[in-house]
């Protein structure tokens, strides 16, 4: 397109190079305008006003394409305009809040009358009126028309109601054009914003910080005075905004239904409340509450991934105008992000408390019960290697609890919210040890059926307790001893080394050191192990502490039975103290299970405690292996009672001295046990 200046004025000329671009331009699926010349003013040949106004067109198209921003297309427009029509004065009005405002103008003049302007806007058409004519512009929601005043000689009646709806209409057109694309710019701009915000938000581990980060962002983002965010609270039936800025306390709550958050929350549907309109279903109550005015206010609600709703996100007055269409969707967009965050959060809190539970009651389940030298002591070693990452050997007897040793180190360490899995290496068979510990792929052997983590990744994060030790092989050992120093672990059957951080403790009852020396056990190994050992005394030489242990047994076992706890006697007492306990701690739990189930009498006295003597010592009584417990304790307390009787000579008193019993408790017993002094 060429430029032809003459005496007359300048016109736009066509050249080939424009032509594709003109009839692109021309058929742009979005304008859908018709820019060639009509039959009638191609047939016009007296005056080149059509050619002028055709011009105008295509160089309004150009400018839509050409154009950044609105005003700079406005400006170059309503030129155009001026100059095709040969007008006095040409100019773009927006109705505000019923008052109208000039956009763009051009030319000199008078104003344009606003009945005239509203009469168009009202009417949708083009309306005269003397020497002004009023066209609307587009879209009625934007309130614009385009006014014109005056003509050169010979142009203003020769131009059509036709050209000037189909001028109007390009200029509409490009306008619309030009603010679709900034709307999609701000729209791509705030999307970027937006996902920016929710990465922010993904790295936040806690409800209460990102509810604050939320509302910042959602005011920076859209430009309002405050933000909420609501969650239904189920047990109240209200809603609960937290963090409610600029209130007092940071918390606002109110009925599930009240005011704009409660519609929204009871429909799912969006609502927008302008300056001066709906200021009815405002909640006044809560302005009051806290000195404020709200003006504006846009809420949408907050939808969960499974379509739940669960809340709502309110911005309350807009810093310029009131809220938008785009703002909506924006604020939309936003809630979608901050539902994810949202669930996603609670959730991980949730799991958060459910393991803290866990572990707090896996802690509370573990204690080393006793107040002698020995325990105490342990106990003070316990506490200073718990939180380091050293190796642990735990050394003892069976039975005397060094497991629950194992436990207490990790439960007092920060590995106590993580797994603690317990491995008795002697009774794992060799074959299988390495798929235990390390796991074994799909089809590694013939019964692998399927993939299998093995115990070192299991406790990865946690602690391995590796019970009996020392009943593993010296190929085990082997094993065993490359993932302690590499922390790699290699499932059979699988090339892909996984890396582990599980703390690994060791037990074992046998003496390593002489197995070292017998080249029964890894001496590396052993080192590698043994950085700290703790050697638990059997519980014969623990003294007091086997009465604490039964008492603390005995009320464990009866509140599981719903029974009072029964007590001691002196004679009992006595008889706890001076049985050697063969087993340990775990012989004396057993036998408090069985005292809890089988004795009524709310006290245990010398002879109830018989059976606790191990087959290994003299006097044992045997009874047949076919009776039911309750018998079977019967008829032993029975046959010791009767043997006690005849090592006495029948001597009933010296009897009752041998048992540990008062002579009249000692018939007592008997009397509830079926005996009588004839039958002896």
């Amino acid at each position: 397109m060429i430029q032809n200046d003459t005496a007359e004025g300048s016109s736009w000329l066509f050249d080939d190079t424009r032509v594709d671009f003109i009839i692109e331009i021309a058929t742009h699926p979005i304008l859908r305008v018709v820019t060639s010349m009509t039959r009638t003013e191609a047939a016009d040949a007296t005056s080149d006003l059509p050619l002028r106004i055709a011009e105008a067109k295509v160089r309004l198209l150009m400018l839509a394409q050409e154009s950044a921003d609105l005003p700079a297309l406005l400006r170059e427009a309503i030129a155009t305009i001026r100059s095709a029509m040969a007008t006095e004065r040409a100019q773009v009005a927006c109705a505000v809040a019923g008052n109208w405002t000039t956009v763009v103008e051009s030319g000199g003049g008078q104003m344009p009358p606003d009945d005239l302007l509203g009469d168009a806007l009202d009417r949708q058409r083009c309306v005269s009126r003397a020497d002004w004519i009023a066209i609307p512009l587009g879209d009625p929601r934007q309130n614009e028309v385009l006014a014109i005043r005056g003509a050169a000689k010979g142009s203003a009646a020769s131009i059509s109601e036709a050209m000037r709806l189909e001028l109007s209409g390009v200029l509409a057109s490009a306008i619309a054009l030009v603010r679709e694309r900034q709307r999609a710019a701000r729209r791509i701009e705030r999307l970027d914003a937006i996902l920016a915000i929710a990465g922010q938000w993904n790295q936040l581990r806690e409800t209460e910080p990102l509810l604050a980060a939320m509302a910042k962002a959602a005011c920076r983002l859209i430009g309002a005075d405050r933000a909420s965010i609501f969650l239904w609270d189920r047990h109240t039936r209200t809603l609960v905004g937290k963090p409610a800025l600029g209130v007092k306390g940071g918390e606002l709550r109110v009925p599930e239904s009240a005011g704009v958050v409660g519609q929204v929350f009871q429909t799912g549907e969006a609502r927008r409340v302008s300056r001066g309109e709906g200021a009815r279903e405002i909640n006044r109550q809560v302005d009051q509450q806290q000195g404020y005015r709200t003006d504006s206010l846009l809420c949408v609600p907050l939808v969960g991934r499974h379509g739940q709703r669960f809340g709502a996100f309110e911005l309350i007055n807009k810093l310029a105008g009131d809220f938008t269409e785009e703002d909506q969707t924006a604020l939309v967009e936003l809630a979608a992000h901050a539902a994810v965050a949202l669930e996603n959060t609670r959730e991980r809190e949730s799991l958060v408390r459910a393991q803290q539970q866990i572990a707090d009651q896996g802690a509370a389940g573990v204690e080393l019960i006793g107040n002698s030298p020995a325990i105490t002591a342990l106990e003070s070693t316990v506490r200073r290697v718990a939180d380091t990452e050293l190796a642990v050997l735990v050394l003892g007897e069976n039975g005397t609890g060094k497991e629950v040793v194992a436990r207490l180190i990790h439960y007092q360490s920060r590995r106590r919210g993580q797994p603690f899995i317990a491995v008795n290496c002697a009774a794992i068979a060799e074959t299988l040890l390495e798929s235990e510990l390390f796991g074994h792929e799909k089809g590694a052997f013939t019964d692998a059926h399927e993939a299998r983590a093995g115990k070192f990744e299991l406790a990865a994060g946690g602690t391995l307790f590796l019970d009996e030790i020392g009943e593993l092989s010296l190929a085990g050992q082997a094993k065993l001893l490359r993932v302690l120093e590499e922390k790699i672990v290699v499932r059979v059957g699988g090339s892909l080394p996984i890396h582990t951080d599980a703390r690994v403790v060791a037990a074992t009852n046998r003496n390593l050191a002489e197995m070292v020396r017998d080249r029964q056990f890894r001496e590396d190994l052993y080192f590698r192990l043994n950085v700290v050992s703790l050697e638990l005394p059997p519980l014969r030489q623990r003294g007091e502490d086997v009465l604490q242990l039964a008492n603390h047994f005995l009320e464990q076992f009866a509140a599981k039975i719903g029974r009072e706890v029964p007590q001691f006697t002196a004679a009992a007492r006595q008889r706890l103290l001076s049985h050697t306990w063969p087993g340990n701690v775990r012989e004396l739990r057993n036998l408090m299970e069985r005292l809890a189930y089988l004795s009524p009498e709310p006290e245990i006295d010398a002879l109830d405690l018989a059976f606790i003597l191990s087959p290994r010592e003299q006097g044992a009584a045997l009874v047949a292996a076919d009776l039911a417990l309750a018998d079977a304790t019967d008829r032993f307390q029975s046959e010791y009672i009767r043997q006690a009787i005849e090592r006495a000579g029948g001597n009933m008193s010296d009897a009752a001295e041998r048992l540990g019993l008062h002579r009249s408790n000692l018939y007592r017993k008997m009397r509830l046990l079926g005996m009588s002094a004839s039958d002896l």
